[in-house]
């Protein structure tokens, strides 16, 4: 079952399955931030008001607009 980012809490770890194809320009934005099809992120923090959102991936920390996380489509990995 896919989630999105907003379907999950801090601390919480899943792996990238794919991107909602109504937004190009965002999913080419993330792919060259190394968010691809397989990574797995972890969710560290959300702002007071929801956006931005920060990720770990890779070994570093990635702070995301909410209109960039909604692209990506998640699996929660234990």
């Amino acid at each position: 079952m896919n989630e999105k980012l907003q379907d999950l809490s801090p601390g919480d770890r899943a792996e990238i399955t794919g991107y909602d194809h109504s937004e190009k320009a965002y999913r080419e934005k993330l792919l060259t931030m190394g968010l691809t099809k397989g990574t797995v992120l972890t969710l560290k923090k959300i702002a007071p008001l929801g956006d931005p959102v920060e990720v770990s991936v890779r070994g570093f920390d990635l702070s995301l607009r909410k209109a960039e996380a909604d692209i990506l489509l998640l699996r929660r990995v234990k």
